[in-house]
């Protein structure tokens, strides 16, 4: 009879399987977090492994075109993940409108969902309000510094602030003001969305004049707070 192995038939293949998709993930969040893209040996330093193993890692997930190498051999994001987030995008978009629609209809100004990429805050759903003669006119797919006006420091805000534990999603933080860092005469204000696991996002408004943020504050928390129940 053959003696019987030490873990049994299947763990030491299903955790080497986990450990190998680990790294690849790691891989493609490490590529994707370079915008001047990665050599094969950064790429083995982050990960604490052999160029062996980033080579192998690098062309499984090259096959299936989530990253690409360049003329200089650099590790680039792909067109799969672009295909992926083209995917994804409108799915959280749709997701975020009805809380969007209320806050722009209450507030009377342009309601937005904004989403960190790559160091920057991209607007990915804009609503604006149907009773106003005049607001502002703000394009879903603008990207702006993070540092830089209510949504983006909103979202940086959001990465310090865990959600709370209890049935508000919140935390601490509340909103986020801003007048004329993007655009002059613009004011905003913003609050994060938080408690989506892998979103960085905020909701926010944008006028023409200055809001007043114990008013309009409060109604931004509560549209942010619809949307993270809307993805949750």
């Amino acid at each position: 009879m053959s003696p019987v192995p030490r873990y049994g038939r299947y763990p030491p293949v299903v955790e080497e399987t986990a450990q190998t998709l680990d790294r690849g993930l790691r891989l493609l969040q490490f590529v994707a977090d370079a915008p001047g893209g990665l050599t094969i040996t950064e790429a083995a330093h982050r990960l604490g492994v052999g160029r062996a193993v980033v080579y192998r890692l690098a062309a499984t997930l090259v096959g299936h075109g989530m990253i690409r190498r360049d003329a200089a051999g650099q590790l680039r994001i792909g067109p799969g993940v672009l295909q992926l987030a083209r995917r994804a995008q409108p799915l959280i978009a749709d997701a975020a409108l009805p809380a969007l629609r209320r806050l722009a209809e209450q507030v009377g100004a342009t309601a937005h969902l904004t989403v960190a990429d790559s160091g920057e805050a991209v607007a990915l759903a804009v609503v604006e309000p149907s009773w106003t003669q005049f607001h502002v006119a703000y394009r879903a797919g603008s990207r702006h510094p993070l540092d830089l006006g209510a949504a983006g420091r909103a979202i940086l805000a959001g990465r310090t602030e865990p959600a709370a534990p209890d049935d508000s999603p919140q935390g601490t933080v509340e909103w986020i003001e801003s007048a004329g860092e993007l655009q002059p005469g613009a004011y905003g204000i913003a609050a994060p969305v938080l408690g989506v696991p892998g979103l960085e996002a905020s909701v926010g408004v944008v006028a023409l004049a200055a809001l007043d943020p114990e008013l309009a504050g409060p109604i931004v928390v509560t549209a942010a707070r619809a949307v993270a129940q809307a993805l949750g």
